[in-house]
């Protein structure tokens, strides 16, 4: 909930029988669900950080049906955490731990109202799954571009509220220039109809926009507009391997200088995150036989004869040494491996052991010097912990993950994120923003990174915040406690 400064917060208490009544004879048996072994999966977030407690979870099949619950949440002052495939790295899609929201899951509203090829335009439900979006387009010769590591469980909706970026960003840019238009309940339960596809509307604020990345704290995305683009004719992938970040640059800059567009991807890893994953993998192996401190995984899309035309764009890039070693991928199961390392990073850290992970941009051009120079000093300041960086180097977006020591035991995990972990953050962080930087470039802010966001903000941008969130949400029932700083943010610097 949004509280100003001073103001004192009232208890607050889970739903009562009676309340939880009204929801499920509005919903009925497959829209309402109050089984504690069938809701306890989405009560913790993805990474495992957080656990909330709720004690329903609502499941509606249609906008009317959200319009029907969001009004009757609002009558009983009942706050709603809107929940996708709750793939939230922040926290962002968690319940609180008093257990006074209820879930409220778009998995049901599932349908892909229109796809039109001719007018590169995608109408759908706020719960449909990103994969399933990207095989309906490509059905019509089309596709969607925004891809991700959950791209099997993410859902529109989820993607819309956070604003997601992922692989395809150098070329089509994060979810915001992708969403052209926007279908949401408001918090007093009326619908916002904004799906219109317009090129040009100048009647005031831009509310789709606004709803873009407000994760779900001003309204809830019940369908979004979405902009298609052809399939490509050819795409090419390409393992490099290169001696820095620095280098990495000087090859993407190369490359987009004699090739235009047609590098849509270019991420950038660190030899010993593909170390681990290789390892992590089942049938994980190096695509290049040489081991160079650094790694590019290239998609070059072309109408024809993408393959060849990387061959010898390399070629000519490597005779003027700027790669080590490369391999292209001649099938598509070699191309899937490839992307198998890149979007296992995570997963394989996280199953080596506790880290911090942040999500942060910088401008390009200083991304390489930045992602050296700060896991440097995070492992000078902190002697024993691992700082590392990979990710999306073209548009200046890494994540910088910052791993406890490996001999650390299980049991004092916690300790160490509390203490040494939570203060190697706040430097990463410090580093960040003195480098005119983000904190939060993709993954949003949930309630992971609020307080941070408290504090690194001017008191104009906090300001700014809270008086949208109150005058769009003046109860303050939208996803409590997720993205707008509260005062307890402040006090507790």
């Amino acid at each position: 909930l949004i509280f100003p400064p001073g103001h004192a917060k009232k208890a607050a208490m889970p739903p009562s029988d009676a309340s939880l009544a009204r929801f499920a004879d509005l919903l009925g048996p497959k829209g309402y669900c109050d089984d504690p072994e069938l809701i306890a999966p989405w009560l913790n977030d993805w990474r495992g950080l957080y656990q909330g407690r709720s004690r329903a979870m609502l499941l509606p099949e249609s906008e009317q049906q959200v319009m029907a619950v969001v009004s009757l949440a609002a009558e009983l002052g009942i706050p709603l955490v809107p929940q996708g495939g709750n793939t939230s790295m922040v926290g962002g899609a968690t319940p609180p731990e008093d257990g006074s929201a209820l879930i409220l899951s778009t998995r049901r509203m599932n349908r892909i109202r229109d796809i039109d090829p001719e007018a590169g335009l995608a109408i759908v439900d706020a719960g449909v799954v990103l994969a399933d979006l990207h095989q309906a387009c490509r059905e019509v010769g089309m596709r969607f571009p925004l891809s991700l590591g959950a791209k099997g469980s993410a859902t529109i909706g989820g993607l819309v509220s956070t604003n997601a970026g992922g692989t395809q960003v150098l070329r089509f840019g994060t979810m915001r220039r992708l969403v052209l238009g926007v279908e949401a309940v408001m918090p007093d339960g009326r619908l916002f109809e904004g799906l219109a596809a317009l090129k040009k509307d100048t009647r005031g604020y831009d509310i789709p926009q606004l709803l873009t990345g407000a994760e779900g704290t001003l309204g809830l995305v019940t369908a979004a507009t979405l902009r298609i683009v052809p399939e490509a004719a050819e795409c090419a992938t390409a393992w490099i391997g290169v001696q820095s970040p620095q280098a990495a640059l000087a090859l993407l800059r190369w490359l987009e200088t004699r090739s235009g567009a047609a590098v849509e991807s270019f991420e950038l890893m660190p030899a010993h995150s593909v170390a681990l994953t290789v390892a992590h993998l089942p049938a994980g192996r190096w695509p290049i036989e040489s081991r160079p401190p650094w790694h590019v995984l290239i998609a070059f899309v072309a109408d024809a004869d993408a393959q060849a035309q990387l061959e010898s764009l390399l070629g000519r890039a490597g005779e003027e040494g700027l790669w080590t070693d490369a391999a292209i991928a001649v099938s598509l199961a070699q191309a899937d491996a490839f992307w198998s390392i890149r979007e296992s990073i995570s997963s394989a850290e996280r199953a080596a052991g506790p880290a911090i992970q942040h999500d942060i941009s910088v401008p390009v051009e200083d991304m390489p010097g930045f992602m050296l120079a700060t896991a440097e000093m995070v492992e000078r300041a902190f002697p024993g912990i691992h700082a590392s960086a990979f990710g999306h180097l073209g548009d200046g977006n890494v994540h910088f993950h910052v791993r406890a020591p490996a001999d650390i035991a299980a049991d004092a995990e916690q300790a160490w994120r509390d203490g040494q972990g939570k203060a190697a953050s706040r430097m990463v962080y410090d580093l960040t923003v003195a480098a005119n930087g983000s904190i939060s470039a993709e993954h949003g802010i949930g309630q992971m990174k609020r307080a941070e966001l408290a504090r690194l903000s001017s008191p104009l941008h906090i300001a700014t915040l809270r008086a949208i969130k109150a005058a769009l949400d003046p109860k303050g029932l939208f996803n409590p406690g997720k993205l707008v700083p509260l005062a307890s943010d402040e006090t507790c610097q």
